[in-house]
């Protein structure tokens, strides 16, 4: 596996003032590791990540199955391999009230659930504190936690902390893990 893959602490930020989507994740040291521009007017979700800004080597796609759904399915897919890693699929209805996504395994089966920390502060941020309270979000895989995703507050930028210091075991695919902090960055800049 790539070793871009195997630090137990990034930090994701989205460029605020750029017509498409540009996402960059940094290691714990500071340096970049990858980078992402989201192509605009796309009408079935297609990421490409790459290790660094010239996008010479692509390391991982983000695919919508479908054009438009509420609950939408991603593959998570490893570039160098062209092998899907899982998936992640948004649950559509729980999703409005509180961000909640299902974690699935390569054959589709659900492993674990992503989801934003709390029913009381997804309600405050939706109706009256906006981006004023950063997200957090958790991934379990059972009843273990295994990545925390918290949003940093920041009124000109997006930044997201992800940590997988908890998952001693390493039962997260990380890939997994670092696509759905692309996925929430570009839905959350979709809905502010």
């Amino acid at each position: 596996m790539n070793p871009i893959f195997e630090h137990t602490n990034y930090l994701l930020k989205r460029q605020v003032f750029a017509l498409a989507g540009k996402f960059r994740y940094y290691d714990s040291m500071g340096n970049l590791v990858m980078f992402s521009e989201q192509k605009m007017f796309r009408l079935r979700e297609d990421i490409r990540i790459y290790s660094d800004e010239s996008k010479t080597q692509e390391v991982l796609m983000i695919k919508a199955r479908q054009i438009v759904d509420f609950s939408a399915a991603y593959d998570v897919v490893d570039s160098a391999t062209g092998q899907k890693v899982g998936a992640l699929r948004r649950k559509g209805l729980k999703s409005i009230l509180r961000d909640e996504w299902e974690v699935l395994d390569v054959g589709d089966n659900v492993i674990g659930l992503l989801f934003e920390d709390s029913m009381g502060l997804a309600l405050l941020r939706r109706l009256i504190a906006g981006t004023l309270l950063p997200q957090n979000y958790d991934i379990t895989l059972g009843a273990d936690r295994v990545a925390d995703l918290k949003q940093r507050f920041n009124l000109f930028a997006y930044q997201l902390d992800v940590d997988f210091s908890m998952d001693i075991s390493r039962r997260l695919d990380r890939r997994i893990g670092l696509a759905a902090g692309i996925l929430l960055a570009a839905i959350e800049g979709r809905q502010s």
